[in-house]
């Protein structure tokens, strides 16, 4: 809608950190986008950017203006699927952010779903980590975030936790391989892979080894959940992972995942949920149904 451009061409800026780049985007001249930015700062009396040698940066008056202007946005998306609701066929745009648990395997089957019945709706799938997400719900680039083990969540509104055992993840020929619960100080017996530190899991392997004498010392150190279940298979060693993160498996898979006995580490949480005091866009609200009937159905929720 027209009389949004002026908030897109701000917004967009802000996001690029550049008017030249934010001009490439929005297709117009530097010049023009430029002429923008200063009429509107003219109109509000201060500077939105400060211009520095490469770019430009959102002044404290531009960040409150900024924050304002993805609301705005934002409502407009939610007032576009409603009145698309009335006539029948539903659209919108649905912005997540997760762990990288959710990444391989339970989102795109989700995603893969809801398209199905509306595949005029839109996603955007975003990568952020337990002190990023709910920062990405405060600033309208996210709808819906789902993570493990939040850091803190001021300003989230839970929709439903779901609780998350942990499992080990080792290869079929692995001396533990044969049973379906191990216990801790088993697994840290052998080599073992883990995640860094600002993931969830890693958390609660920490939590758990404070409680005991054991020691967690691992061989190996990733930021990648993929690399490290494959890395237990190639060097036939243990690493650690939430039901929501592994795939089904069958005879012909390389590795197993026992539970990791709840005595020695309780089951972790699994955060979803939206910015608080925010009516969600149609599309997102009925993908969030459809994700909590899925979560209910399978795990234990509150």
């Amino acid at each position: 809608m027209k009389h949004l451009l002026p908030l897109i061409y701000i917004d967009t800026i802000a996001k690029s950190g550049s008017i030249r780049k934010a001009a490439e985007v929005l297709s117009i001249t530097s010049t023009a986008l430029n002429r923008r930015v200063l009429a509107m700062e003219e109109e509000l009396g201060v500077p939105i950017f400060e211009r520095l040698a490469r770019g430009v940066r959102p002044t404290t008056a531009g960040e409150i203006l900024i924050h304002h202007i993805r609301g705005q946005l934002t409502d407009m998306d939610r007032v576009k699927s409603q009145i698309a609701d009335l006539s029948g066929e539903r659209r919108g745009h649905v912005s997540i952010a997760c762990s990288q648990a959710l990444l391989p395997y339970f989102l795109p089957e989700q995603v893969s779903t809801y398209r199905v019945e509306h595949p005029a709706v839109t996603f955007s799938v975003l990568l952020r980590d337990r002190t990023a997400a709910e920062q990405a719900l405060v600033d309208f680039s996210a709808d819906l975030v789902l993570v493990f083990e939040p850091v803190r969540m001021l300003k989230f509104q839970t929709l439903l936790n779901i609780r998350q055992p942990l499992h080990a993840v080792l290869a079929t020929d692995h001396p533990l391989a044969k049973q379906q619960t191990v216990r801790l100080r088993e697994c840290l017996e052998y080599p073992v892979a883990l995640p860094t530190a600002e993931f969830g899991v890693r958390h609660l392997l920490e939590s758990a080894v404070r409680r005991t004498s054991l020691n967690l010392s691992p061989a190996v150190v990733s930021d990648s959940f993929e690399f490290l279940r494959s890395h237990a298979v190639t060097e036939n060693i243990i690493t650690f992972q939430i039901p929501i993160g592994l795939p089904s498996l069958d005879e012909k898979s390389k590795y197993v995942s026992p539970l990791v006995d709840i005595r020695d580490v309780p089951p972790g949480l699994l955060y979803f949920g939206q910015l608080r005091g925010r009516t969600l866009p149609v599309a997102a609200a009925r993908f969030a149904q459809q994700m909590m009937e899925y979560f209910e159905a399978r795990f234990d929720c509150y």
